[in-house]
């Protein structure tokens, strides 16, 4: 099904990430700033802007990845169909963020993992990746998201840090 969707890069960051992306930043702005820590609300607003903002350049250079990795993984090479496959590999990691709202549950989100799989079961439908090699490719790629993500990460944390 979603092989088959129409539509241009655009129109999945507007109507998909663009709404998905809001949970974990204003989850977390939320759990920080008014039920947790109590973190000063202009550098825990700037926190999940830059968390919001890298939902978007995350997805987008994951898509470059598995669009870049196609031709070693045997597979057809489609930055469209890399995009999609981005995209809704990340829905599981965006509605995990929801338990940034109570820092107590925050280890929760580690239930976005489910997107590894939605990678795995996705890249022979997408990509037409050998059953064989699906599995190699998508632990590199998500590999290279973890350090992206890591990455974005290490430059959100200070802003949404406790309290001196």
């Amino acid at each position: 099904m979603i092989a088959r969707e129409k539509g241009e890069a655009s129109a999945l960051f507007m109507r998909y990430v663009a709404v998905l992306a809001a949970i974990p930043a204003l989850a977390r702005f939320i759990g920080t700033s008014l039920v947790g820590w109590y973190a000063p609300i202009v550098p825990s607003l700037a926190g999940a802007l830059v968390t919001y903002l890298s939902g978007f350049a995350i997805v987008y250079g994951v898509a470059l990845i598995i669009d870049a990795l196609a031709p070693r993984f045997g597979a057809q090479k489609d930055f469209v169909h890399a995009l999609k496959l981005a995209v809704y590999s990340c829905t599981p990691v965006w509605l995990a963020g929801i338990f940034w709202l109570v820092p107590g549950l925050s280890f929760l989100v580690i239930l976005g993992l489910h997107g590894l799989y939605l990678l795995w079961a996705g890249l022979p439908i997408l990509l037409r990746v050998p059953a064989d090699k699906a599995l190699p490719y998508a632990a590199v790629v998500g590999g290279c998201a973890l350090i992206i993500t890591v990455g974005f990460g290490l430059i959100v944390a200070p802003l949404f840090g406790p309290p001196a």
